[in-house]
């Protein structure tokens, strides 16, 4: 599931994802919201903090992130990505080969650092 955090601001959006996420998470909460904000901003930032539960990507999910991303890769001033697992490290490293903007992890103790 990923819900919209308060931390959502200006032309910052923070989302946390929990459990394993669904083409419906996407479709219904994530997609809306950074697509208003870049009509509205132009470039924005993105805190994506994983929750503890978080168990991955159903195949739809997987393939709405990797497309969004791709479409939008111009539209990133930021893309910040918090969990403390060595995978997301390397994951996240892969995907800004595809994102014009600065891509980084935080761990978990870093969530500020990451939203601003």
């Amino acid at each position: 599931m990923i819900t919209i955090m308060q931390e959502t601001e200006g032309d910052t959006l923070a989302v946390k994802a929990t459990e394993r996420l669904t083409s419906q998470d996407y479709e219904n909460v994530f997609i809306p919201r950074p697509n208003r904000l870049i009509k509205k901003f132009g470039k924005i930032r993105v805190v994506f903090r994983l929750a503890e539960n978080f168990t991955g990507w159903e195949p739809g999910a997987a393939w709405d992130d990797a497309a969004f991303g791709i479409l939008h890769r111009h539209d990133f001033e930021k893309l910040a990505v918090v969990r403390g697992k060595a995978w997301v490290e390397w994951a996240t490293r892969i995907g800004s080969c595809f994102i014009d903007g600065e891509v980084k992890t935080y761990t978990p103790a870093e969530f500020q650092d990451a939203v601003t």
